[in-house]
């Protein structure tokens, strides 16, 4: 039973923390763009940053700590190695989570100075959009993206990490018992 605990304990724990950086990310893109929210998502009743912001923060990012967690509860606590709690891993999860908004945030200020005056959205955005939040939209559906890739990368690398360290464990712990 508490093999399922700890297992439970790193998904609760990427869900939080997804879940956490979502709405924080989510907070910033609609005060830069509620249009993002509001012509790019399917409607929620309302156009107040703050609670798009919640809303999408939670539904956007719920299921993505689920499909981290449940690998890296897998990759930490299966088999014979030494097992890893999730206590150790959460220094490196809030890793990945800065190093995501970083990225994105970097990747927002590249997109903003790429963006001038004549940038225009696609159809049907183009239309939907006020011609001079165009931009901003960009923006945010950049600082979206990218923070899903670093986010999605990231955590392949997670999970192979805990793989290597719980093999280097299992080889010490061997090596000592020789």
């Amino acid at each position: 039973m508490g093999q399922l605990r700890e297992a439970l304990r790193i998904v609760g724990t990427c869900v939080g923390c997804a879940v956490l950086y979502g709405v924080a990310h989510d907070l910033v893109t609609a005060h830069l763009s509620v249009e993002y929210f509001t012509v790019a998502h399917p409607p929620i009743g309302t156009d107040d940053p703050f609670l798009l912001a919640l809303v999408w923060g939670v539904l956007a990012t719920w299921w993505v700590g689920v499909l981290l967690g449940v690998p890296l509860a897998a990759a930490a606590r299966l088999g014979g190695a030494p097992r890893v709690a999730a206590a150790e891993l959460r220094p490196a999860i809030l890793r990945l989570l800065v190093v995501m908004g970083v990225a994105a945030a970097a990747m927002m200020l590249l997109a903003a100075l790429g963006t001038g005056e004549g940038f225009s959205l696609p159809d049907p955005l183009f239309q939907r959009v006020p011609r001079e939040r165009h931009g901003r939209l960009a923006i945010a559906a950049v600082g979206h993206a990218v923070s899903y890739f670093v986010g999605f990368v990231g955590g392949i690398v997670l999970i192979a990490r805990t793989v290597r360290v719980r093999r280097r464990a299992a080889c010490a712990a061997a090596a000592d018992g020789r």
